[in-house]
């Protein structure tokens, strides 16, 4: 087991190292975007299935919160939270709808909309996605494989450079938590 340990981190290793051999462009560039978003008044709104939900949460609740310092909290919104919203439109809409019409409901034409999903394929997050665009927000999607269909569907992809849907979300989490730090310290 202590080689099979090895082995997983260093996979995890590997992949960082990818992302930091061709991805730094695409990490600023939707760190701009949160940014320039949150400066004119507008909120991250992010959402994802299963534990992209958690990341979703937990990326969410480290710019309402804090990440490293204490400051005033910064606008964002996490759509996976609210369960009676999300049986409510899973029920009575089906569960492809439990993010656009959220998104329809919350979002203001300021906001950026952050789909995560470790395939990229996911149907509830490519719609929310759809709704985002016919209101005017900015889109970004956290991927893994090879990009699914959010690649085609948001403004800025970052596809990680794996097939392992735990690498990939370790993945995520850095580069939301590299997000977050740029994003408070250029707005603090």
């Amino acid at each position: 087991m202590r080689e099979r340990i090895r082995e997983i981190i260093l996979d995890s290793i590997q992949i960082k190292e990818e992302l930091l051999k061709n991805n730094i462009s695409q990490i600023l560039q939707i760190s701009e975007i949160v940014i320039d978003s949150i400066k004119k008044g507008g909120k991250l709104i992010v959402f994802g299935n299963g534990g992209s939900a958690s990341d979703a949460q937990h990326i969410v609740a480290e710019l309402v919160g804090r990440f490293k310092k204490d400051r005033p909290a910064l606008a964002a919104l996490a759509l996976t939270t609210n369960t009676s919203i999300i049986t409510a439109l899973a029920n009575d809409f089906g569960y492809e709808t439990v993010f656009s019409r959220q998104l329809e409901a919350l979002a203001g034409k300021l906001d950026v909309a952050l789909g995560i999903s470790t395939s990229g394929k996911a149907k509830n997050v490519a719609l929310g996605f759809k709704q985002a665009r016919k209101m005017g927000l900015k889109t970004i999607a956290l991927t893994g494989g090879d990009g699914g269909e959010l690649v085609k569907l948001a403004d800025v992809s970052l596809v990680v450079p794996s097939g392992i849907t735990a690498r990939i979300q370790e993945a995520h989490i850095t580069i939301g938590h590299i997000v977050c730090e740029l994003v408070e310290e250029n707005l603090s």
